[in-house]
């Protein structure tokens, strides 16, 4: 057997090992669950219901609708600016990356087992969402899936990206619950579920425009719902999700 074999598998299997280790974990941890399965669900079904089912001049579309195919981002919002921050945050405080370091884990092992867990958490949480959604509002229908899947594709890997980002520069698990949950809630409001862009004064839509959340949902619902290709959304969701990713695997090479 091949020398270079060896080292090569032992590096997927502790990979694998450390990916099963890390869903564990999460697992254990209800606060976090609760907040990115339960919060969007709960939000989406109030104020789902608060526009009624007909378009009008604020709602181009029928307003559940335009709150199911928000709150999809929602998911991708609480997955990277709150679970992960506080999560690896918690990892740092108690020496836990410099253990990984010292039982020989790969470089790019950490980066990648993250990325795992933060796309299978917005994976779970969106599938239950519209779970949920289907039998209250329904389910619209899905106007250009593959702009769709690039949307939340581009805007998963990007959130999961400054998520770990967060995570490896605040010093502790409290700093990142609280910056996290600082940058969460304006980018709710304002960017996905929040009032429509409509009603909105022209300040507020300025800076809504500019932030990250409001990109992404621009790039899911805009083809969602066909009202729009969300092209220009997502060449920067794409930009931002490369750079980010750039600099999360910086961070986090053990």
């Amino acid at each position: 057997m091949s020398t270079k074999t060896l080292p090569a598998r032992t590096h997927r299997s502790a990979t694998r090992r450390l990916v099963s280790a890390e869903l564990r974990l999460l697992l254990r941890d209800p606060l976090t669950l609760t907040f990115v399965l339960v919060f969007p669900i709960l939000t989406m079904l109030i104020i789902g219901g608060s526009f009624g089912t007909e378009p009008d001049e604020a709602f181009p579309v029928n307003p559940s609708h335009w709150y199911v195919a928000s709150y999809f981002t929602v998911v991708i919002g609480a997955t990277g600016l709150v679970m992960l921050p506080v999560h690896i945050a918690s990892y740092r405080e108690r020496g836990v990356l410099k253990r990984f370091a010292a039982s020989g884990f790969p470089r790019w092992s950490f980066a990648l087992a993250q990325l795992v867990i933060g796309l299978s958490a917005i994976a779970v949480s969106g599938a239950l969402l519209m779970a949920v959604a289907a039998p209250v509002y329904g389910v619209p229908t899905i106007e250009d899936p593959v702009r769709v899947g690039l949307g939340i594709v581009a805007g998963s890997v990007a959130f999961v990206s400054l998520g770990v980002l967060l995570g490896t520069v605040l010093p502790s698990a409290r700093a990142a619950q609280a910056i996290g949950l600082l940058l969460f809630f304006p980018s709710f409001l304002l960017g996905v579920g929040g009032p429509p862009p409509a009603v909105m004064s022209s300040t507020l839509r300025s800076v809504a425009d500019v932030l990250p959340l409001k990109l992404v949902t621009d790039s899911v619902r805009e083809p969602w719902l066909g009202i729009g290709d969300g092209a220009g959304a997502l060449i920067v969701v794409t930009l931002i999700a490369v750079g980010a990713t750039a600099l999360a695997a910086r961070r986090t090479a053990l």
